[in-house]
């Protein structure tokens, strides 16, 4: 049986929209580890960030990988498969609006359905969580490198 690789991610803004960071590291010591940022951006878009480059970057011949958020935005659109009524819905939300970043959604919908063994799990953020903590620290000063 393959382990599952652990990566958490984290997206910040300062304003929303703002400058923005973006995160990830794996459990449980932080490395590998890689964080970017952009302005101006929002915190959804950094947050999807995170996890697109996230996995990306993790081989996919790691084995299966679980995705760690703090963004029900993230966890939820896999867990609650959001993404399959964007699909049947031509890239419109469930109120018919044009879907939001779809630009980040289509490549990492496509990215966890190419692979098969990507799940999500959400975390309470800013809860004392380490790992958590870790990805929010380095998505915050990322911020600064895009001012």
């Amino acid at each position: 049986m393959t382990d599952v690789r652990v990566v958490y991610t984290d997206g910040a803004c300062s304003g929303n929209p703002g400058p923005g960071g973006w995160a990830w590291a794996v459990s449980p010591d932080g490395e590998p580890h890689d964080s970017g940022g952009e302005s101006p951006t929002t915190n959804q878009r950094m947050e999807l960030l995170a996890v697109l480059q996230a996995l990306r970057t993790l081989s996919a011949s790691a084995g299966p990988i679980e995705v760690v958020s703090d963004s029900q935005y993230v966890v939820k659109c896999f867990n609650e498969a959001w993404w399959e009524g964007w699909l049947r819905r031509g890239w419109k939300n469930s109120q018919r609006q044009p879907v939001a970043n779809r630009d980040l959604w289509e490549p990492l919908i496509a990215l966890v359905r190419e692979r098969g063994d990507i799940t999500f799990r959400w975390v309470r953020g800013h809860t004392g969580e380490p790992m958590n903590e870790r990805v929010d620290a380095l998505a915050v000063a990322a911020i600064a490198n895009v001012r």
